[in-house]
């Protein structure tokens, strides 16, 4: 299999859940180490998912392996499904994979509960220490390493910015998704930083794509005049239904994320998932050459850009500040 087709399928079909399980290896031979991939979610049949998660094939291509020549890569997909996931953790450690790829946070402390012993790399972890995933930042010291995206001090900055896009807000929702373990442990920083400034803050909770349009709902009901999307799964697999969703109820938002913003959302403010699944392939190189995952320090993003969808505002209603398409990275016009 040449590299273009590597990355293409990996990034792309691989993501939409549009193949099998197996497509990802042609012949599997034992002498080549097997990365697997738990999936909690399938995401839509859309192509913004790969935009990031793509960028994981792509670092390993990067650092000379080749897919099918150098290693396999195994899909085992849930599809959202809870009774089913359990069926697919047995499956990935049954695997016997030389490194699990956890996607995120839920997959990383779903496989921990099934492995102290195989390396696990994630390039989006969060609240690490207090789930027990790692014993520290620097020495890791179990099973597990990987990225950390969430950054002291990004809930605050969300909230200027949905202060500076709505500047009369009196009230901002937060669109949650509790049953992600990286959900909970933004929420009281939100709110924290929402009264800091004198905003209200009021909450709705989705844990299933279904859930989605009702808990913007609530939000509107709730007299939100901003919302701010958590940083999880669900939340950035489904994107563009959150986006339609929230345009259609004449909510202005405010996410972590910039697929967000490409899926039709208002402005995002945090870190470029593209790097952290792009530098994931670093720790699987390390740990395909003898490195144990407790002895690789955890990494943290360091540039964190700034999108603006000018459509969508132009939609809303909004004049978006020239000082905030100033500071823009990217301008969606």
């Amino acid at each position: 299999m040449r590299r273009r087709e590597f990355i293409t399928l990996i990034g792309g079909a691989a993501v939409t859940g549009v193949i099998s399980p197996d497509v990802a290896h042609t012949e599997t031979s034992a002498k080549r180490p097997i990365i697997a991939i738990p999936l909690f979610f399938a995401p839509p049949k859309v192509p913004l998912p790969s935009r990031f998660f793509g960028q994981f094939p792509q670092g390993l291509q990067e650092l000379g392996y080749v897919l099918g020549r150098d290693l396999d890569m195994r899909y085992r997909d849930a599809g959202g499904d809870p009774d089913r996931w359990p069926a697919v953790l047995d499956e990935i450690i049954q695997l016997r994979p030389d490194v699990i790829f956890a996607p995120a946070t839920l997959e990383a402390v779903a496989v921990r509960k099934k492995t102290s012993t195989i390396p696990i790399v994630c390039p989006a972890l969060a609240d690490a220490v207090k789930l027990g995933l790692i014993a520290s930042e620097a020495r890791p010291g179990g099973n597990v390493t990987g990225i950390e995206p969430y950054v002291a001090g990004l809930p605050a900055k969300q909230i200027e910015l949905a202060r500076e896009i709505v500047p009369g807000a009196r009230t901002v929702g937060l669109l949650t998704n509790l049953d992600d373990p990286k959900g909970p442990p933004q929420v009281p920083e939100l709110e924290a930083s929402a009264h800091a400034v004198g905003l209200k803050a009021v909450a709705a909770n989705a844990n299933r794509p279904e859930e989605l349009e009702d808990a913007l709902r609530e939000l509107a009901n709730k007299h939100a005049d901003v919302v701010i999307v958590l940083q999880t799964s669900l939340l950035v697999v489904f994107s563009p239904q959150i986006a339609a969703s929230a345009l259609a109820m004449r909510l202005p938002t405010v996410y972590g994320y910039r697929e967000h913003v490409l899926a039709g959302g208002l402005v995002s403010y945090g870190v470029d998932l593209r790097w952290c699944y792009h530098r994931a392939a670093y720790f699987v190189d390390k740990i395909l050459h003898g490195a144990a995952p407790g002895d690789l320090p955890i990494e943290f993003p360091t540039q964190f850009p700034l999108s603006v969808n000018v459509k969508t505002a132009k939609e809303l209603g909004l004049a978006i500040p020239p000082t905030l398409l100033s500071r823009a990275d990217e301008v969606i016009e």
